[in-house]
This record gives C-alpha cells, sequence and structure tokens, in this order.
C-alpha cells in the first residue's frame, strides 16, 4: 500500500460531492483509519474529519447505497 501523501477535510469533501457536511459527519462515523478517514488535528484544540482519495470514494458508495437509493424508491423509479 502506498503512502498517504495528502487529504481533503470534511468541508472540502461536502462542496466536492454536493452534500451537506453534517451528513458526511454522520457517515464517516462508521469509517475507519483503514477506509480512509482521518482525525486532524489543529491549534486550540481544534480538530477536524479528512479522507483520503479513499475514503472520498467509500463516502460516495455510501451516499450512493443510503440515499440515492432511498430517493429512487420514494420516486417510484
Amino acid at each position: 500500500m502506498a503512502a498517504i501523501s495528502h487529504v481533503f477535510t470534511i468541508g472540502y469533501v461536502a462542496q466536492m460531492l454536493e452534500r451537506d457536511e453534517d451528513l458526511l459527519w454522520d457517515f464517516s462515523d462508521e469509517l475507519e483509519p483503514e477506509d480512509g478517514a482521518l482525525w486532524v488535528y489543529d491549534i486550540n484544540d481544534g480538530e477536524t474529519r479528512a479522507f483520503t482519495p479513499a475514503g472520498i470514494g467509500m463516502l460516495r458508495e455510501m451516499i450512493k447505497d443510503q440515499i440515492d437509493r432511498t430517493d429512487s424508491k420514494l420516486s417510484g423509479a
């Protein structure tokens, strides 16, 4: 496995995926570092979630499985 060279903050990923950041926070609770979800710590006790490209892929799959599928059922597709 290649070393992690960069990550994207949860706010950045929310914009990228055009989804609400709170939704991604909910999904990220199910992800582990092995899935590409990490904690990033800053000064003054600041912290946020960040994702590797693989973690973003996991979030996309979760959205597809749980959100988009539900939307399809509701619209009768």
